[in-house]
């Protein structure tokens, strides 16, 4: 699935966006069953704004914003922050399906 990448008020480079696609490709393995995702770069009062978005099927949308001098480093930060919302959700996935089991015993 290749992700849409979008630029806001600002301009971003080939090789930007193939990392941002390499990046999202690296986390929607991670996360099972990907139906859309999207980066989203800006300049917000002069920070560099990276936001990622991934919907999964089972309906849940993760959403991580970074932010630094440059959107590469902006691009790192969100990627950081998404990486632990799926880590947290797979946790949960796994302590209530553990939780259901003991509950049938």
């Amino acid at each position: 699935m290749d992700p849409v990448i979008t630029a806001r008020h600002c301009d971003v480079t080939p090789e930007l966006r193939q990392r941002a696609a390499t990046i999202v490709q690296r986390i929607s393995a991670f996360a099972g069953r990907p139906m859309e995702t999207s980066v989203v770069f800006g300049v917000e009062a002069g920070v560099s704004i990276a936001e990622v978005r991934l919907h999964v099927a089972q309906g849940d949308v993760f959403v991580a914003r970074g932010e630094g001098p440059d959107h590469g480093t902006a691009l790192d930060r969100a990627e950081e922050k998404i990486r632990k919302q799926l880590e947290r959700s797979a946790g949960r996935m796994r302590d209530a399906r553990h939780s259901a089991e003991m509950n049938q015993v």
